[in-house]
């Protein structure tokens, strides 16, 4: 029987590689010795099968990647370096058991091979994410055949559970494993990083460094979303997945190097695998956490936040518009306002649809019809499935009625939400949004969302919302 010897968190920066870098990497030289380091613990394991987990292959939204290719292939051109050029063999057997393993949990997995890849119009070669770490262990290490995920935008506890899931089918192979979590931490440390600055990053490299290295798997998986935004990471989903693999295990997780010189956090980190331990069994601990804070959420909805709710809900069952409840206060059947409705799934937007101005005779109505938009016909994602309804939360902004301003100095993006018009171009965005922390930020998107550029002219609105959650 299989077993998973160890895990590491690795970065992938292209510029480490001389080739790449031509000097430059020596900025990165404590990085360069940490991936020697696990390059050289990988050597003495001796393990058949590397699982590499990236951000940087064919990435879905409602689906983990897996290469199902015999044989993947990929090369550092796009950095300048053709030369530097790979060649793996695919573990198929194992691939298809965690296909089969995360199929019997709910994951789906999308299986790359090259009539996939040419039909959604991916690449199935080997990305940088992979090959920067895959660079350093070949000098120490060849005697492996790969399994190449690219991690999903998934919930992270469903990334954790595919990580259990991995698990599971390393159990039904004869070869012993070795996962490697590709991904690097905050890339935005410096006002000259290449996401430009965010005061969080730092934070943020410090807090996930810390708690891995003291093992406390509950605590990096409830890291809120808007934290992890807006320091701009690509590492914590893979993280996610790697400590799934870890789910019921002793395990001795060790940082061993740290450094951002590029603004972009570089971390490494070893945790070895020993002996089952049920205590160490948090799966599904951390749903059940999860469908708690739900249910108390649910209990405290107000009217305008149930019917949002019960809208959706009964046009997903029954196809077709709901009648409107008896139960209803005055106000909702009496006044008229635009209305957004946005759909958050443990964290993540899951749709946002709404009016600026009234469109129907009430609030009501203004509300489900677009609480059924937000579920059913954001462009932007698949239309909410039943079993969905139960994981998702809900919020209403009423809005009041705009008004005009002259300049962003009567802007405050807390208070008031923002319209830019040209024409017949106009954008919205609302106030007190996650990851919004600017009124310039705020215009700019809003500027993106109308197709309006940022040299043109255009009018600014201002206005307020009643927020119901």
């Amino acid at each position: 029987m299989g077993r998973i010897q160890a895990a590491y968190l690795v970065p992938h920066p292209p510029i480490i590689l001389k080739e790449v870098g031509k000097g430059e990497e020596k900025r990165i030289q404590k990085t360069i010795d940490g991936m020697n380091e696990v390059a050289l613990q990988i050597k003495r394991k001796k393990p058949g099968v590397i699982v590499i987990i990236t951000p940087h292959g064919p990435l879905f939204r409602d689906a983990v990647a897996i290469s199902v290719e015999p044989e993947m292939q990929g090369n550092m051109e796009k950095f300048g370096a053709p030369q530097v050029r790979f060649t793996k063999d695919n573990h198929l057997e194992l691939a298809n058991k965690i296909i089969q393993f995360a199929k019997a949990r709910d994951i789906f997995c999308a299986q790359i091979n090259q009539d996939f890849a040419q039909e959604y119009h991916v690449s199935p070669d080997l990305d940088h994410g992979t090959m920067v770490p895959l660079h350093f262990i070949d000098q120490e290490y060849v005697h492996y055949r790969l399994v190449h995920i690219t991690y999903g935008l998934l919930p992270r506890q469903d990334l954790y559970k595919f990580g259990k899931a991995i698990q599971e089918a390393v159990e039904g192979i004869e070869e012993d494993v070795i996962v490697i979590a590709s991904g690097d931490l905050s890339h935005k440390l410096s006002s000259d990083a290449p996401a430009g600055y965010h005061p969080s990053g730092k934070l943020f490299d410090e807090a996930i460094l810390k708690l891995l290295g003291g093992g406390a798997v509950k605590e990096i998986l409830a890291m809120e979303s808007c934290l992890t935004e807006e320091v701009g990471e690509c590492g914590l989903r893979s993280i996610d997945i790697m400590l799934g693999t870890c789910d019921g295990y002793d395990i001795t997780p060790r940082v061993l190097t740290y450094e951002g010189p590029f603004g972009v956090g570089y971390g490494i980190a070893s945790i070895e695998i020993g002996d089952i331990n049920r205590d160490r069994q948090y799966m599904e601990e951390i749903y059940q956490e999860r469908d708690e804070k739900i249910r108390q959420i649910r209990e405290k909805e107000d009217p305008y936040v149930k019917l949002a709710r019960n809208a959706l809900e009964y046009y997903v069952a029954h196809r077709r518009i709901m009648d409107l409840p008896q139960d209803l206060p005055e106000v909702i059947l009496q006044e008229k306002a635009g209305v957004f409705v946005s759909l958050k799934k443990h964290g993540e937007l899951r749709g946002c649809i709404g009016t600026i101005e009234p469109t129907t005779a009430h609030i009501a109505d203004e509300i489900i019809r677009n609480a059924i938009q937000a579920g059913a016909n954001d462009p932007r994602f698949y239309p909410v499935a039943e079993e969905e309804l139960e994981e998702i939360i809900y919020s209403v902004d009423i809005l009041k009625a705009p008004e005009t301003i002259n300049t962003l100095d009567e802007l405050d993006v807390k208070k008031y939400g923002v319209i830019v018009s040209s024409g017949k171009k106009s954008g919205l965005l609302l106030p007190n949004l996650e990851n919004v922390d600017t009124v310039e930020e705020q215009v700019r998107i809003a500027l993106q969302k109308a197709g309006i550029k940022a040299n043109e002219g255009y009018n600014l609105q201002r206005f307020e919302v009643e927020r119901h959650k």
